[in-house]
């Protein structure tokens, strides 16, 4: 298969839509979206040109409805709250095809949840219906030179002059930085210390103030970006929640769509696995093929349970959030990190069973590899994720 026609890709097993954490309408979202994509949807993705593919990208999910799963119902969405369920079944047969339709779609959701949770209906009206479209490109401004993972060390400041907040600083590895329309920020505003004086807001791409001062090329090529802040105005209605909430908007939108970064990474690895097993059965080798050897069949099997056991993760944490409206930051954070890291070895194990091909520009195990690398990183890396399992932990025991 060519990697640049994802359309000729299939899609991923659906066993798992049998599982109970589904309904009928997550079955019949699973066939839409098959249909979609076998239909040529996507159309031909041009890797070499990120940004004008994403844009397409964008263009072509939002006129067939996918973008729908990414707002509320009230503002063009599919169900009445982002539905954590829907969102996996979307990246995960997104990401099977190509990586770049699952960020498209990812951004268009991840970008502008801090506006669906504490936006103003004002705010929501202006911006969500037509991110459902795909008609507005959305992004997610958290992280800072010297405030990744910890966010507390964050130095952008957003100070209130009159009806206006002015801000001042600079945002590192932001998807979508250089083609968003709209960016939800996040600054200091100093209400009280740490993550506690941090308040969100939508800026605008066209605002004064607003610029793109370096595109970031990186292992898998995407749209991304570090944006500078130099006395940038926004009118105080473009806060998100009340002063100091910020933190807590950033960790809630988190908390919400870390789900769907397993499911991706799940997406990732079923592609590898099936790449691997048609790989297998064709490939001959010692009087017979390669499916034949036992080191063979028992690295396949140790594949298929490695994706099993994230998707099981990840089927529970969306269900709890979904349908038992528990937190889930512990579960996310375990889904989250099982998945990417299980993923990274099945790609990994899959291109070891393609030998020399499997590091070829241009196939799908190589793409894959470079592909899975970044999602062991970002919306928190495994080392954060663990601190994140450990910190929940503790909160249950008494002291």
């Amino acid at each position: 298969m060519d990697a640049h026609h994802p359309a000729e890709a299939g899609s991923p097993t659906r066993d798992h839509l049998e599982w109970p954490f589904f309904d009928a309408a997550h079955r019949s979202l699973a066939t839409e979206l098959d249909r979609f994509i076998a239909g040529g949807g996507l159309g031909v993705i041009d890797h070499g040109n990120a940004d004008a593919a994403c844009k397409k990208l964008v263009a072509a999910l939002g006129a067939a409805g996918i973008l729908r799963n990414c707002v509320p119902k009230a503002f063009g969405g599919i169900s009445d709250e982002i539905d954590s369920r829907s969102l996996c079944l979307v990246r995960e047969t997104l990401a099977y095809a190509d990586g770049l339709a699952d960020f498209a779609f990812a951004m268009q959701g991840l970008g502008t949840g801090a506006i669906s949770l504490s936006g103003s209906d004002e705010i929501r009206q202006r911006i969500l219906p037509a991110i459902a479209r795909g008609e507005l490109i959305s992004a997610f401004a958290l992280s800072e030179p010297n405030a990744g993972s910890d966010v507390a060390a964050m130095s952008m400041t957003g100070r209130r002059e009159g009806d206006s907040f002015v801000l001042d600083g600079e945002k590192i590895w932001i998807s979508n930085g250089g083609i968003a329309d709209v960016y939800t920020v996040f600054a200091r505003t100093g209400e009280a210390p740490g993550t506690r004086g941090i308040s969100a807001f939508v800026v605008f791409a066209d605002t004064p103030g607003f610029s793109i001062v370096e595109r970031i090329e990186t292992i898998a090529p995407h749209p991304l970006a570090r944006i500078r802040f130099e006395n940038c105005r926004i009118p105080a209605a473009q806060m998100l929640g009340a002063p100091g909430e910020g933190f807590k908007i950033a960790m809630r939108t988190l908390d919400i769509f870390r789900p769907s970064v397993a499911a991706a990474a799940i997406g990732f690895a079923r592609r590898a696995l099936d790449e691997a097993l048609a790989h297998a059965r064709s490939r001959a080798m010692f009087g017979a093929t390669l499916a034949d050897l036992p080191t063979a069949q028992s690295t396949l099997g140790d594949m298929a349970t490695a994706i099993d056991a994230a998707a099981l993760l990840t089927c529970r944490t969306a269900w709890r959030r979904d349908v038992q409206k528990l937190p889930i930051t512990r579960e996310a954070a375990m889904a989250k990190m099982t998945a990417t890291e299980n993923a990274q070895w099945v790609i990994d194990q899959a291109l070891q069973l393609f030998g020399g091909r499997g590091v070829r520009v241009g196939e799908i195990t190589e793409r894959l590899y470079r592909e899975i690398r970044a999602l062991r990183i970002y919306e928190g890396a495994t080392e954060v994720q663990k601190l994140i399992i450990g910190r929940e932990l503790l909160k249950s025991v008494p002291k």
